[in-house]
């Protein structure tokens, strides 16, 4: 679930002087991410459920102590809020529902760039009246990112996100950007992926990249979709390539999510390039 912007946020008509929201419903597990580190706790009257997902959010840690929805007018009626924040993927009978009522709603697409990701940051932050807050956590962001490049001159490395199923990164996306930020080329390029979508093991199997930056099987008994994670041929091929694990949530969202993606695929890196020595 990911959740971003051809252009940051598309806000309606407001006011530098209006009040700051008291009452905050995001709908987006990205968006809880981002409205979590900009928002007062006290702002905050309800993120999505997806936010307790283990797996799958960057702040299942925490989520535990806020309210959720499970995204459905009823339930984000009740609360009352004054702001609504919602993605691309949110329930467009929601959407149309608040409109119908009345409660303002901000809309945000999925982010493909950095660049996109940060305008988010700042979007939001200053729909909460935050803005101090939001240039403070893109100041932390750039950082973790340029701190992440290799040294110029280091050669670069292939890599691709290998993930349950096969799910991996296509080329134009956030994580793409991320991945050659911290010099790795995208290899689902060279396997024809032109979407984010599967890579078939057969083609991972014949022409290994680099480094496999894999996820890893869900708590419990792994689904189908995990075992290729574990197939026998990944480790005829181990020789050939670095495998390091990498949390699938890392792929979902951008934001602050960004300072633990950096870190986690520039250790990678050096790792991998630490094995090949």
């Amino acid at each position: 679930m990911a959740a971003g912007l051809a252009a940051g946020a598309m806000p309606g008509p407001s006011s530098a002087s209006a009040p700051a929201p008291q009452r905050i419903v995001s709908l987006n597990p990205c968006l809880d991410v981002i409205l979590v580190y900009v928002a007062d706790r006290a702002q905050v009257a309800a993120i999505s459920h997806y936010a307790r997902d283990p797996d799958g959010s960057n702040i299942a840690h925490i989520a535990q102590s806020f309210p959720i929805t499970y995204e459905s007018a009823e339930e984000v009626v009740a609360l009352a809020p004054d702001l609504v924040l919602t993605g691309r993927h949110s329930s467009p009978a929601t959407r149309n529902a608040l409109r119908r009522l009345g409660i303002r709603a901000e809309l945000f697409a999925v982010p493909e760039t950095v660049t996109d990701s940060l305008d988010q940051v700042n979007a939001i932050a200053a729909l909460c009246g935050r803005s101090s807050r939001g240039a403070a956590l893109v100041a932390r962001i750039r950082a973790a990112v340029a701190a992440a490049a290799p040294p110029p001159g280091e050669r670069r490395l292939s890599a691709l996100v290998y993930q349950s199923n096969g799910f991996s990164s296509a080329p134009g996306t956030l994580m793409d950007e991320m991945m050659r930020r911290t010099g790795f080329d995208n290899a689902a390029t060279r396997y024809g992926l032109k979407r984010t979508s599967d890579v078939p093991l057969e083609l991972l199997i014949a022409d290994p990249p680099d480094v496999l930056l894999a996820g890893q099987s869900r708590a419990g008994a792994p689904t189908w979709a995990d075992r290729v994670l574990a197939h026998p041929a990944l480790a005829r091929v181990a020789h050939r390539m670095y495998r390091a694990n990498f949390p699938r949530r890392l792929m979902n969202c951008g934001g602050p999510v960004l300072i633990e993606t950096a870190g986690l695929l520039a250790r990678i890196r050096q790792d991998a390039m630490a094995a090949r020595r």
